[in-house]
C-alpha cells in the first residue's frame, strides 16, 4: 500500500485526447503513479481547434480536489488549464492550506491559438499561484507575458527564469526550450539561485500537441515518488522526448504526443526477446531440419518490435554470429539482440511498408523440393531475378531489399509467404520465409516436413 504514490492533475479535458488530463493521467500511469482528476474545464476540442469551452464552479473544483486528500492523500500535483480567476483563486488557495507540492503548468493559448485563460485570471496566475507553486514550467511566449520581457534565446530564458523566482515567488523554473531560437531544445532550468541546460535534439514538431500537458505530470509523478525535484525534471525531459519521437499520427492539426511510449516501448521489447528465444528453442528441437536448410552465408531469424516503434535497425531482434550449421545441426550462435543484422532488419522493415503485420523473416538454403511443397500447399510464393534490379538501386545503400520486397508484393499481390532470391554475381541463391512472428515463420517450414512424412 505504501509504495503506491498519488498525484492529482487540476486541469481540463481535451476530448481529442490529446492534452489536459487525459495526456496527464497517461503520463502518471507510465510512471507508475496513480493518477487522480480534479476537472476544471471541458472543452470541445480536437488536433486543430477548440470550438467550445465550459468552466467548472470553483466550488466544485474545491470539491473533487478534497475527496482525493480526504480518502488518499495528494503526494503531489500539478495544474494545466485553470480557466477562469474564481478557479485560480480556489486552487491557490485548497493547495496552500493543504500544503502538497505543485507543479503549475501555466497554460494560457492552446496548441491551435485559441486562448484557455480569461483576461482577468492572469494577474490572479500571477499573483496568487505562482507563489505556492514548486515548480513552474512557461514556454516562451508565456514567460514573456509573466514577464513583460522579449526573449528569443537561452540568455534572455536565463533572466526571465530568475525573474519569475524572484518576483512571482515560485521555487523552482523551467523556461522550456521548444519555441527558443536555438540548436536544440533546451530548456532552461532555474533551482535553488543555479542554472542547468537540458538539452534533446530537436524533432519533426507535428506531434506536440499535450507537450506541456505531459512534461508538467511527469514532473509531478516524480515529486510523488519521492525523487529530488532536478532528477524529476531531468526524467520529465527523456519521456517528453520519447512521447514526441513516438507521437500519435492522429488528426489534421498538430497530433498528441504519446507519454505511455515510455513504458511501452521496453514492453515490447521484452515481448520480442521472449518470442525469439522461443523460436530459437524450436530451432533447436528441430536442429537436424534445420540444419539441413542453412545455406554458406548462414541463416538468421528477426523480429521487429510493434510497427508503431519499429523505425531502425535498432527495432529488430536477431542472432549475433547468425545460425550456423555445427555438425550438421543448426546452432543459434547467440541470444536474440536488437540490432544484431543490418541484412535482416532491412527485410523485415522493408516488409512491413506493405503489411505492418508481417514482422519476422528468415532465411534459407534455396531448395527445390521445399518450393515445390510450399506451392502445393497454397503459400504465396514470389520469384524474384537479381539481374533485373535496376543499377541505381544496387548503388543505394539498402536500396537491393526493399527492391526485393516491391518486386515479391508486385507478383503476389502482398507480402508473400517466401521469396526466391535468384541471387547474382558474389551473390548465393537463397529462400526467406516472412510471417507474422518467428514462431510462424519456422512453422511454415515445419508444416511443409511434416506433410511430406504424411505422404510417405
Amino acid at each position: 500500500m505504501f509504495m503506491w504514490k498519488t498525484a492529482i492533475t487540476i486541469a481540463g479535458l481535451d476530448s481529442g485526447g490529446g492534452a489536459g488530463i487525459h495526456a496527464d493521467i497517461k503520463t502518471f500511469a507510465a510512471l507508475g503513479v496513480h493518477g487522480t482528476t480534479a476537472l476544471t474545464c471541458v472543452t470541445a476540442q480536437n488536433t486543430y481547434e477548440v470550438r467550445a469551452v465550459q468552466c467548472m464552479p470553483r466550488d466544485m473544483v474545491r470539491a473533487q480536489i478534497m475527496a482525493v486528500w480526504d480518502d488518499m492523500g495528494i503526494d503531489a500535483g500539478k495544474t494545466g488549464m485553470l480557466g477562469t480567476r474564481e478557479i485560480i483563486e480556489e486552487v491557490a488557495a485548497t493547495v496552500g492550506r493543504l500544503g502538497f507540492q505543485l507543479v503549475v503548468d501555466p497554460v494560457m493559448v492552446a496548441k491551435s491559438g485559441a486562448p484557455l485563460i480569461s483576461e482577468d485570471a492572469m494577474e490572479a496566475l500571477a499573483k496568487r499561484l505562482l507563489p505556492v507553486a514548486k515548480v513552474v514550467t512557461p514556454n516562451r511566449y508565456e514567460a514573456e507575458r509573466l514577464t513583460g520581457m522579449k526573449i528569443s534565446g537561452l540568455e534572455q530564458a536565463r533572466k526571465a527564469a530568475e525573474l519569475i523566482h524572484r518576483e512571482l515567488g515560485s521555487e523552482i523554473v523551467i523556461v522550456k526550450g521548444g519555441h527558443l531560437d536555438v540548436q536544440e531544445a533546451v530548456d532552461v532550468v532555474y533551482i535553488g539561485g543555479t542554472f542547468h541546460e537540458l538539452k534533446t535534439p530537436r524533432l519533426d514538431p507535428r506531434a506536440t500537441h499535450g507537450t506541456g500537458c505531459s512534461f508538467s505530470a511527469a514532473i509531478a509523478a516524480g515529486l510523488a515518488k519521492g525523487l529530488e525535484a532536478l532528477e524529476a525534471i531531468k526524467t520529465a525531459k527523456e519521456l517528453i522526448y520519447v512521447a514526441i519521437k513516438y507521437g500519435v499520427p492522429k488528426g489534421k492539426g498538430h497530433w498528441p504526443v504519446n507519454p505511455t511510449a515510455w513504458v511501452e516501448i521496453p514492453a515490447e521489447r521484452w515481448r520480442v526477446y521472449e518470442e525469439m528465444a522461443k523460436a530459437l528453442r524450436t530451432i533447436e528441437e528441430n536442429a537436424e531440419l534445420f540444419g539441413s536448410l542453412i545455406p554458406e552465408v548462414q541463416t538468421n531469424l528477426g523480429y521487429a518490435v510493434d510497427p508503431r516503434y519499429a523505425q531502425g535497425r535498432e527495432d529488430v531482434a536477431a542472432v549475433p554470429g547468425r545460425i550456423v550449421r555445427y555438425m550438421g545441426k543448426a546452432k543459434p550462435s547467440g541470444p536474440p539482440t536488437f540490432g544484431a543484422s543490418d541484412h535482416v532488419a532491412r527485410k523485415v522493415l522493408a516488409a512491413m511498408r506493405h503489411d505492418p503485420g508481417v514482422r519476422s523473416a528468415a532465411n534459407f538454403r534455396l531448395d527445390e523440393d521445399l518450393l515445390r511443397r510450399a506451392r502445393e500447399a497454397g503459400y504465396k510464393v514470389a520469384v524474384v531475378d537479381r539481374r533485373n534490379e535496376p543499377r541505381e538501386v544496387k548503388e543505394r545503400e539498402g536500396g537491393s531489399m526493399r527492391w526485393i520486397l516491391e518486386e515479391a508484393v508486385r507478383q503476389t499481390g502482398g507480402v508473400p509467404d517466401i521469396i526466391v532470391d535468384l541471387g547474382d554475381w558474389g551473390k548465393e541463391p537463397m529462400i526467406s520465409v516472412l510471417g507474422r512472428t518467428p514462431s510462424e515463420v519456422l512453422e511454415k517450414v515445419l508444416r511443409l516436413y511434416r506433410e511430406e512424412r504424411k505422404d510417405e
